[in-house]
């Protein structure tokens, strides 16, 4: 079920756990499991929990996420795959490959290869990161496979099959999206087993969630049974500020009791964004930083 609740500072959209009674058959009965607990943290499986790392919304702080959650769960002794599902290949660069356009391999080939049915070369495109991470990259032609996508015979599907065939791999598969809800994100979302929303506590913000959480139901329902929310990220926040702290209340009182948020909030540094020119993490460029720690902290959260 879904409910408008209008608290002042924004229309936002609250998903609400029910159990079978009433439920219309249009809106998934279950869509927040991450509430209880991350994916990372439940025992018993033999292949990687894949995550996608969504908002819309630019500037949020998705890349940096995936960067430092990704090399965090690596430092932990994960066996973690890293996908840039982005033309803008910001993952790409921040990771230290500066020019991705001179790349062999990036996912677009993977994706075409996966299109046209061809056999596809073990550890295609799959780059060996420094800081103990495996990157599979992007670059601008990425753009003009989505259009490609657009007519292809299961065409939400595409980027599924490929994590399938290399998720016996990997312990996690973190996959950063654009900043769109389209073809590229929904295939994302199809081959997800949860979503982490990273969100600036900021009003737009709180009022692009609405959508996205409507993409996530219809996504659910319709394709992708398993998808959940892990929980919301909040970024980039200024914690000194009566508004940031005002934001992130609403926030936690509008969506707490439907979607998990971490208690884990990034704050807002100069740091962070040093690091995408810096081509490494925030673990190597600011070791004894604040947010260093704070990705520490969401890392730990995460494994919980």
């Amino acid at each position: 079920y879904f409910f408008l609740i209008d608290n002042a500072l924004a229309v936002v959209l609250v998903v609400v756990l029910f159990g079978e009674a009433n439920i219309k058959p249009n809106f998934p009965k279950r869509l927040c499991a991450g509430t209880c607990r991350s994916v990372f943290a439940r025992a018993g499986h033999d292949t990687a929990k894949i995550s996608a790392i969504c908002n819309q919304k630019g500037g949020v702080g998705k890349t940096v996420t995936t960067v430092n959650l990704g090399i965090g769960l690596a430092r932990e002794g994960k066996k973690v795959l890293l996908v840039d599902v982005d033309p803008q290949s910001s993952l790409t660069t921040s990771l230290g490959y500066q020019h991705p356009d001179q790349l062999e391999s990036t996912l677009a080939d993977v994706l075409g290869f996966i299109i046209t049915d061809k056999p596809l070369v073990p550890g295609m495109g799959i780059i060996h990161q420094a800081e103990g991470v495996d990157l599979l990259p992007a670059n601008i032609e990425l753009s003009g496979l989505e259009v490609t996508l657009v007519n292809t015979m299961s065409r939400e599907t595409i980027l599924r099959d490929y994590l399938n065939s290399v998720r016996e791999q990997y312990d996690v598969i973190l996959l950063d999206c654009c900043p769109s809800l389209g073809m590229l994100t929904i295939n994302a979302l199809a081959a997800a087993d949860e979503v982490i929303i990273p969100m600036q506590a900021h009003y737009l913000s709180i009022k692009g969630l609405e959508q996205l959480i409507c993409t996530i139901s219809k996504v659910k329902l319709k394709i992708n049974p398993r998808l959940d929310i892990a929980g919301i990220l909040i970024t980039m926040a200024d914690m000194r500020t009566n508004y940031s702290r005002e934001i992130v209340d609403l926030l936690r009182n509008a969506y707490g009791n439907g979607v998990r948020i971490f208690d884990s909030i990034i704050p807002l540094s100069i740091r962070a964004a040093e690091t995408s020119a810096e081509g490494r993490s925030i673990y190597l460029h600011d070791p004894a930083g604040k947010v260093s720690a704070a990705y520490a902290a969401l890392t730990r959260e995460v494994l919980a």
